[in-house]
């Protein structure tokens, strides 16, 4: 490596420095003397420009009012490096790495830790393994310095597996080893492993430092579980040294209990605390906003202001943060407003915190003026002015955004990535998806476990369950929550049998199934009628496992049950259950009653809905519905005049057809589409093709007094048809038709979309509410069952 072309930003004059380096000396240490001093950037390239006059001057140290006469060469390249590094230009530490090499300077243990620290800040993996290689070779990896430093380099590279790898094997770990581990562990969302760890930690003896228990803190605070939350802090009291500093501990416990929904235990711990710095103040103003207690937050900003304290940029980065949150546009505002009228500078960490802000609580437009005002957008205002159109489903925009992005060479990161799969995911756009993948791999964008996992749900709810399926066999390393998504995805689309395969290949693998793995096969069960092998896993769950049954887990058994139309068992275990059924219970239930036209148990089940959501406007018209399928109608009148007088609206149907990278919605009986006049003319031949085969309208699943006539026309025009029409049009003969409807599709649409398939030689994926339907030549993967 040409050493001018490594140094090209230096300047090269020889003047001396108007500064002095110290050594810092080890007594008793073979390791050669290391040089600290903190340079700013300007003097690091005068030392720099140093370093390369005396070598073109074929010497082997700098000047001796530079260093001492003991200084190695390796210990000058080493003090250059760390120096580059704390002025955070890691590239330009890297170059120096390499012309260290390359001058045949050995590496030592200074060397590779500031060198892999480098390539942890430009998230440069290959080079960090090729430094790994050169650990191993020089023997260099006995020592826990550099084990720590390569452990820290692979978690921020992103590849946890190499990380946990190199952990196992190390001759020695210090509380530095296991405290980099479990922080790791918990930024990835791995949260289950970073709680083994902190088990095997304990079980290992190692007492952790104050740092390593913040860091355990703040792994609990992000699990968000009140139950762990107490032995926790149990936990780190008996850990504490004696007459160590409470306040950092204690303003990380208030955060954990804010952040686990107990703002009494947090602010307990603040009450009790005789001193208090601003971040503790932050902490517990935080706190109380992310428990919703918006009074007591205000309250308390004004009395730490009355005692002197005032809030500063982190104080008001949280509130910002915590408005977000809480979806509190109001305070967000006023919070805004405060910083402006008292002079709060806008960093981009800032500015990026009020777009979230905003984009959060559905302010889009002035999230979008503070984004285009804003100057030197990083990834991190990129991303969240793209996550503020995604949580709105506004696709066009949030893409644009992306588009723009690329045009000026900002690297999205996984997060970009992860928002726009999750938006795909969300509304069935296919096609963007596939692009966003595309750019993944074009890109090279870090691929952990969270961005694969993303790419299975996007391509299994836009309906390419092979795809995903594709994704799923080709990762390294498979966390629980993949497993999960995998078999949720093989339930969604009716592969029952598959589900639980692949749950019993789980089984067999190293990684335990969660209470979320029994969710989702036992909704495979639910969608593919097996009773007998839903009880099964039911039983396998609480007694070989040993886990307690949630109220999701009993909703997947009476949804299992009532589907098959078991009614009186479902009722019958309800009753039986150890905790009170909620809405999700009954809701089943009711469902079941409508399928199975079971009039009787559908008004208690109503009543018990009616007295805990009065409000739910799914479960009033799905009550409304089972009265009209029995032609009972004064008393769907009487339903729908209650809701009336509540002011409880339906939902109405939505469906929605990508073509060509554009998402097209339709409701029932819509002529706002440009093409409308080609939608209404291909679904008349639809019709009458349908016709032609022998097909009837189902008019029972016309829930309104009118006549049959008027019924087969609503038929007609129900959402789903209208965007079948629209695919029928714009598409190729030999693509596939994917339509998303917000709704259950009803009987006659499923029926006729049967026969469309046959007729048009046409395969037609539609999701619903519930789950996936692929129709091809005249059948459903559902069987009619769901």
């Amino acid at each position: 490596m040409d050493l001018m072309a490594a140094t090209r930003t230096t300047s090269c004059s020889t003047s001396p420095l108007p500064f002095t380096l110290h050594r810092l000396q080890k007594p008793n240490s073979s390791t050669p003397p290391q040089i600290k001093l903190n340079l700013n950037l300007d003097q690091t390239k005068q030392l720099h420009a140093h370093l390369i006059k005396t070598i073109f001057s074929r010497t082997n140290s700098i000047a001796i009012h530079l260093f001492s006469s003991h200084s190695s060469p390796a210990a000058q390249f080493n003090f250059l490096i760390n120096s580059y590094i704390k002025n955070n230009y890691p590239e330009e530490a890297l170059k120096i790495y390499a012309f260290m090499r390359n001058s045949d300077t050995n590496v030592d243990n200074f060397t590779a830790p500031s060198v892999l620290k480098a390539c942890a800040q430009l998230s440069w993996a290959q080079q960090g393994k090729e430094i790994h290689g050169l650990v191993l070779k020089t023997g260099l990896d006995l020592d826990v310095f550099v084990s720590n430093a390569l452990i820290q380099m692979y978690t921020q590279c992103g590849n946890m597996d190499s990380a946990r790898k190199l952990f196992e094997i190390m001759p020695e770990r210090d509380v530095v080893s296991w405290s980099t581990m479990i922080r790791s562990y918990g930024r990835s969302k791995r949260y289950a492993e970073a709680l083994d760890l902190i088990r095997e930690m304990h079980v290992s003896k190692i007492k952790p430092s104050q740092v390593a228990l913040i860091n355990m803190i703040n792994l609990f605070a992000d699990v968000a579980d009140r139950r762990t939350a107490r032995p926790m802090h149990a936990y780190v009291m008996k850990s504490s040294e004696v007459g160590s500093d409470v306040i950092p501990m204690t303003t990380a416990l208030i955060d954990m209990y804010a952040k686990c929904g107990s703002a009494a235990y947090a602010r307990t711990l603040f009450d009790r605390l005789i001193l208090r710095n601003i971040v503790t103040w932050t902490a517990m103003i935080a706190g109380h906003l992310r428990c919703r207690e918006v009074e007591e937050a205000a309250r308390l900003f004004v009395e730490m202001q009355k005692e002197g304290i005032c809030p500063n940029d982190i104080t008001m980065l949280s509130v910002i943060q915590e408005c977000g949150f809480a979806r509190d546009l109001e305070l967000g505002k006023q919070s805004h407003a405060y910083m402006l009228r008292n002079g709060f500078s806008f960093s981009s960490t800032m500015v990026t915190a009020l777009v979230d802000m905003y984009g959060k609580c559905g302010d889009l437009q002035k999230a979008r003026a503070l984004f285009d005002c804003a100057n030197n957008k990083d990834v991190l205002m990129w991303t969240a002015m793209i996550s503020g159109y995604a949580e709105a489903k506004r696709v066009n925009q949030a893409f644009s955004v992306f588009v723009q992005m690329s045009s000026i060479d900002a690297e999205p990161n996984e997060v970009t990535m992860v928002t726009l799969l999750s938006l795909c995911a969300e509304v069935g756009a296919l096609d963007l998806g596939k692009w966003i993948h595309s750019s993944i791999e074009k890109r090279g964008v870090l691929s952990d476990v969270i961005l694969e996992t993303s790419l299975i749900e996007m391509y299994a709810k836009c309906g390419d369950i092979e795809q995903a399926r594709r994704v799923f066999d080709r990762a390294d390393f498979k966390d629980i929550g993949m497993w999960n998504s995998m078999i949720n995805a093989l339930a969604m689309h009716g592969y029952g049998e598959e589900a639980l395969e692949l749950f019993f290949d789980l089984e067999k693998s190293e990684t335990d199934p969660d209470e979320i793995t029994f969710v989702a096969a036992l909704h495979a069960c639910s969608h593919a009628g097996l009773v007998t092998e839903g009880k099964r896993l039911f039983y396998k769950m609480t007694h070989e496992f040993r886990m307690v049954p949630s109220v999701v887990h009993y909703g997947c058994m009476v949804d299992l049950l009532g589907r098959a139309g078991l009614l009186d068992e479902a009722y019958e275990m309800i009753k039986r259950m150890s905790i009170k059924p909620n809405i999700v219970i009954w809701g089943a239930l009711l469902a079941a009653c409508k399928l199975h036209k079971n009039l009787r148990l559908a008004k208690l089940v109503a009543n018990q809905l009616l007295e805990i959501e009065p409000q739910n406007c799914g479960y009033n018209t799905l009550m409304s519905n089972i009265y009209a399928a029995a032609s009972r109608w004064n008393e769907v009148a009487q339903v729908r005049k209650a809701m009336k007088d509540e002011g409880i609206k339906k939902a109405p149907g939505i469906s929605s057809i990508e073509v060509n990278g554009t998402l097209h919605e339709f409701i029932m009986g819509d002529t706002s589409h440009p093409r409308a006049k080609q939608i209404l003319e291909k679904l008349a031949e639809m019709n009458e093709k349908l016709k032609q085969a022998g097909y009837v309208a189902d008019t029972s699943v016309v829930l309104l007094n009118i006549d049959e006539e008027e019924k087969e026309t609503a038929l007609t025009y129900h959402s789903e048809k209208l965007a079948m029409a629209f695919g029928l049009i714009s598409t190729a003969p030999s693509m596939p038709i994917r339509v998303v409807k917000n709704l259950r599709v009803c009987d006659d649409c499923h029926s006729a979309t049967k026969l469309l398939s046959l007729i048009y030689k046409r395969v037609i994926i539609v999701r619903d509410r519930n789950r996936f339907h692929h129709f091809s030549d005249g059948s459903c993967s559902c069987g009619d069952y769901w």
